[in-house]
């Protein structure tokens, strides 16, 4: 008896513009996870010929698993077009990204990619960046008293994040992860502060990365957010 795919039209908006020839950058998360099943799912379909990045470990093994082609990103210039997730988003299109601890490696992609399109269900829209979910910050181990410490000073007092068994928890890159929580602040003096920091890696303030929001509304509909540029 064949299996029957539920529809996912958010993931499948998501991926709906991915073309033949394409390389392809795979965001990291639950929503993000939903867009590569049904990237596969195109791919079979359609026999789409295209090659992928993954933007974590975690990623990498759900796309194999389901059959989409990887390419090691070291070697890859530039990627056409990006999908991924985020954890906040205001009306500006400001997001917050982080959660799962591959913020670097899903900057980087955005950065190469020609267009970077984001998926969120609609309980991830919020007022104020940090209003439900604290921002996430890569550092170094070498340097981490003395990073805590300036992150002090720009009024950001969290704790290093664990896993589950207690232990330090690592991103892909193998660097530490501060949560901190975020006030007021204006998140662009916010931003170049955290990245003038020598031992910050980088951080889940996501302000100009967005070209495109799909919203996924309660009422099961999609909308859709461009940015002007």
């Amino acid at each position: 008896m064949t299996e029957q795919r539920v529809a996912d039209p958010l993931a499948e908006a998501a991926v709906a513009d991915i073309k033949n020839g394409m390389v392809v950058g795979l965001g990291t998360g639950r929503t993000a996870s939903r867009g590569v099943i049904a990237l596969a799912e195109r791919m079979k379909t359609e026999n789409l010929e295209i090659r992928c990045v993954a933007t974590s470990h975690a990623t990498e093994t759900l796309a194999r698993f389901h059959g989409l082609p990887v390419m090691d990103f070291a070697l890859v210039e530039k990627v056409d077009y990006l999908f991924d997730g985020a954890d906040e988003v205001d009306a500006s299109m400001n997001m917050l990204k982080g959660s799962g601890g591959a913020m670097t490696r899903e900057r980087i992609v955005a950065w190469a990619s020609d267009r970077c399109v984001y998926m969120v269900d609609e309980s991830k829209l919020v007022s104020r960046i940090g209003e439900r979910t604290t921002l996430p910050i890569a550092v170094l181990a070498f340097g981490l008293a003395a990073v805590r410490a300036e992150l002090r000073n720009l009024g950001l007092n969290g704790v290093c994040r664990r896993t589950i068994k207690g232990e330090l928890f690592l991103t892909d890159n193998g660097n530490l992860v501060i949560d901190v929580a975020l006030g007021e602040q204006d998140l662009s003096e916010m931003a170049a502060s955290l990245n003038d920091i020598p031992g910050v890696i980088d951080h889940g303030l996501f302000l100009t990365e967005a070209d495109e929001i799909l919203v996924e509304r309660d009422s099961g509909t999609i909308e859709r957010r461009v940015r002007e540029r």
